[in-house]
């Protein structure tokens, strides 16, 4: 029986090339995003079903995972994509700039987490991923990116608390860190950038096919840190 993920931020550049990967290794999709699908390889897919959520909202999203809970009685992975960036330093980064990044990076993935975490101790398995940063564990990295760096730093903490919540069981939260990300929305927001030095999106979604497959089963606490040469 195929296994049932939920893939947020799934029209992104990240998020496309995860449900692409996803789909070729037979898992049940489940895809969602703030706008409409765009993912149109994957429209009529069997196995792919999307729905519009605003993930930053928190009885939205809770209502929404009772409801996919209800139809397909188990979610076994989580793939947590939703983020933003700025840039500023501390001089320029206000009260502000830390709750617009707080609510992207932090509470997108929260609001997911929580109760698919309980829903996933409940029945003894289930794998959450979330996506960290090279400059959230990396200082000299991060102080001219603060908000982004601080509010992205916050879910290596939950990882590491939901982790030892999860203790005896095979439910395991996962962080990716990775560098610059070869987008679309990067190359255009970047275009003298040597881009063969940045990770490709097709990696990462591989890596989180690896953590959510057999072959990862014996993994905890893990945190990927995958930069390549950037």
């Amino acid at each position: 029986m195929a296994k049932t993920v939920i893939i947020t931020g799934a029209n992104g550049g990240l998020g496309s090339a995860v449900v692409k990967k996803f789909l070729t290794e037979d898992y049940h999709v489940i895809a969602v995003d703030h706008a409409a699908n765009k993912n149109s390889f994957a429209a009529d897919h069997p196995r792919f079903e999307f729905h519009t959520v605003n993930v930053g909202d928190e009885e939205e999203t809770s209502a929404f995972i009772d409801a996919m809970i209800s139809k397909h009685q188990k979610i076994d992975g989580a793939l947590l994509l939703v983020g933003g960036f700025a840039m500023g330093n501390i001089d320029s980064t206000d009260g502000q700039a830390i709750k617009e990044m707080f609510a992207l990076n932090f509470e997108t993935a929260y609001y997911m987490a929580r109760p698919l975490f309980n829903h996933m101790l409940q029945h003894g398995y289930g794998r959450i991923v979330m996506i960290g940063s090279k400059p959230a564990l990396q200082p000299a990295a991060g102080k001219n990116v603060l908000a982004y760096a601080i509010t992205k730093n916050m879910l290596f903490k939950l990882a590491d608390i939901l982790n030892e919540s999860a203790k005896g069981s095979n439910v395991v939260t996962s962080v990716i860190a990775p560098s610059t990300i070869d987008t679309p929305a990067n190359r255009r927001d970047m275009p003298d950038a040597d881009t063969s030095k940045w990770v490709r999106a097709e990696q990462i979604a591989d890596l989180m096919d690896f953590i959510c497959s057999d072959k990862g089963d014996p993994i905890r606490e893990p945190v990927y840190k995958i930069y390549n040469q950037a």
